[in-house]
C-alpha cells in the first residue's frame, strides 16, 4: 500500500476526509481541484501544501 503512503503525512481528520471521499491514490487526488478538496469535511488549508508536495513527487498537480 505504498501508493497511499501520502495519507500518512496528514492529520487524522484530513486523512479520514480523503478516505471518506474515495481519495486513496495520488491519481485520484489529481482529478480534484484544491477547492474541491477543501470542501471535504475535516480537510483544512494546512494540508494543501503536503498534498501538493506529494502530487509533485509523482509529476501530478491538482485539477485546474
Amino acid at each position: 500500500m505504498a501508493e497511499a503512503h501520502f495519507l500518512s503525512r496528514l492529520s487524522a481528520p484530513a486523512r479520514r476526509a480523503l478516505e471518506a471521499n474515495g481519495v486513496t491514490t495520488l491519481e485520484k487526488l489529481a482529478e480534484l481541484s484544491e477547492q474541491e478538496v477543501l470542501r471535504f469535511h475535516g480537510m483544512g488549508p494546512a494540508s494543501i501544501p503536503k498534498l501538493k508536495e506529494a502530487l509533485r513527487s509523482k509529476g501530478l498537480t491538482f485539477r485546474s
